[in-house]
């Protein structure tokens, strides 16, 4: 699908459904996940937020097409400045860091250098400005790239001290949740 095509179909509004099917004709080869990441930035927010939520469920359901692009992805993370879209790319790159990544997804994320990455989720982290549903994703991330990088343990420990009295109660109850994990992977 070429990019044009690929705008006109996100242009409107979306519901689950349309978005899987989106995601079902990308792992089809019809468009490619580097079409989506780059729509992901598009000016208009709805657009961006649109083209996110479907590369999530590409990574979700159709990962074999991701793969290729899971770099460039990674690469383009820290650039995303639209929030709604941000929602998605933190919670894809909390699935690319779980213990139960696929195989493909642990390989690249062993062999790539997260600090920039681990760097770029803390300031999200302590940023007034970004959505709780970012930084809990945030939490996810860096719990689980405390395997790689073992100072994330104590630093995160001490953001969530300082950060549990000026959130939600969601916040709340996803630090208990990293608490938990961190305390079993110590």
């Amino acid at each position: 699908m070429q990019n044009g095509i690929l705008l006109e179909a996100i242009k409107t509004t979306l519901q689950k459904s349309k978005v899987e099917k989106l995601a079902a004709i990308a792992s089809e080869e019809t468009f490619s996940v580097k079409e989506l990441i780059d729509l992901s930035f598009y000016h208009d927010e709805q657009i961006g937020f649109r083209s996110a939520w479907i590369l999530e469920n590409v990574y979700t359901n159709h990962q074999q097409r991701f793969l290729p692009y899971a770099l460039y992805f990674l690469e383009k993370f820290e650039h995303q400045g639209n929030l709604s879209a941000l929602r998605h790319y933190v919670k894809i790159l909390a699935f690319m860091t779980k213990k139960n990544a696929s195989a493909g997804v642990k390989e690249i994320m062993a062999n790539y250098d997260t600090d920039h990455v681990v760097e770029i989720v803390f300031a999200w982290l302590i940023d007034d400005h970004i959505p709780v549903a970012v930084k809990s994703h945030c939490l996810n991330i860096l719990a689980n790239l405390n395997t790689k990088h073992s100072w994330i343990r104590e630093e995160l420990l001490q953001t969530m001290d300082f950060l549990i009295d000026k959130e939600s109660i969601a916040f709340f109850a996803k630090v208990k949740q990293i608490r938990k994990q961190l305390s079993v992977g110590s």
